[in-house]
């Protein structure tokens, strides 16, 4: 089982200095033996920038943003920052972006927002050849690209992984097109393998590319403490339930609330409860929002990871 870890609410715990903290989940999901580390962007640190610090400071664990929104960020920015970072770590960097949501961004930002299928399409064709170091230039209907300079990066030579957090069946297409693979998040087993995986395989078999990854980013925490759990994860993962792309894969799972995707409870109860996702087609799990019922328990969880990760 390829497993990792999300950190989202981690900033909200006391600490000195946000980087050396994530150094030191770094450090310790890598010796209990977790595959991965993934930052979520939020309004405050940078995510690209975390990612590159853990994984210079940490020399084995894979590194990865969960999710950067595309939107306002143009493709040179992001690829200029992501190839950094690829240098930063060894070749151990995979890019997760995702569209946003324009209820969130749009007044927070101040610029329009585009129709976001054309424009997740055009953003990956032209962040794909910069990326890979290419002076390529771009002109669509909501992306114009045209580098001044050369744009590769020295200690950025491999791949750079690029995952979209698609869910909706015109994103999983575009998706299955021109990228590695999905960052789903909040999907449960059953949208998952009746409507996630089905659009996403059949779009890159069609396009002749590999079978994509589908990196499942799951709720769950090992505690004793389910009640309190759940009445937490409710209360902080109700933002998306107003989000219509995510309302529509509850729909599909079969639940009202968000809180309902969590898995909690003993070790034995996680453990089944992650298979599911495998047993559906995910190709990866990362666990977030570990830390609901206190660092006790946050690090028990990871315990677990680890010991899942190495079976």
């Amino acid at each position: 089982m390829k497993l990792g870890v999300t950190l989202s609410t981690f900033a909200a715990t006391e600490t000195t200095n946000l980087v050396d903290r994530a150094v030191e989940l770094g450090t310790e999901a890598e010796r209990l033996g977790l595959d991965s580390m993934w930052f979520a962007q939020m309004a405050s640190y940078d995510a690209i920038a975390l990612a590159s610090a853990v994984g210079r400071a940490v020399p084995r664990i894979f590194v990865g943003t969960a999710v950067v929104p595309i939107y306002p960020r143009h493709p040179q920015i992001l690829a200029s920052a992501a190839k950094t970072a690829q240098a930063a770590s060894g070749g151990r960097f995979q890019l997760g972006i995702g569209l946003g949501a324009k209820n969130l961004l749009e007044p927070a930002y101040g610029l329009p927002y585009p129709p976001p299928i054309t424009h997740l399409r055009e953003y990956l064709g032209a962040l794909r050849p910069l990326l890979d170091g290419a002076d390529t230039g771009y002109d669509g209907a909501t992306v114009t690209s045209h580098p001044v300079a050369a744009t590769a990066v020295a200690g950025a030579e491999q791949t750079i992984p690029v995952l979209v957090a698609a869910m909706g069946p015109q994103a999983l297409r575009i998706t299955g097109q021109f990228a590695d693979g999905t960052l789903p998040f909040l999907a449960g087993p059953k949208a998952l393998e009746q409507h996630i995986v089905p659009v996403l395989t059949k779009a890159a078999a069609s396009a002749g590319r590999p079978a994509p990854r589908i990196i499942v980013t799951v709720p769950a925490v090992v505690t004793d403490k389910v009640e309190q759990v759940i009445a937490s994860a409710t209360d902080q993962l109700a933002f998306y339930e107003n989000i219509p792309s995510h309302r529509r894969v509850f729909d599909w799972e079969g639940v009202d609330r968000a809180g309902e995707l969590l898995v909690a409870g003993d070790e034995d109860t996680v453990a089944a409860g992650l298979r599911r996702y495998l047993d559906a087609g995910a190709t990866e799990i990362t666990l977030t929002y570990t830390d609901l019922a206190g660092e006790a328990d946050r690090a028990r969880t990871w315990r677990l990871a680890g010991e899942l990760a190495s079976s």
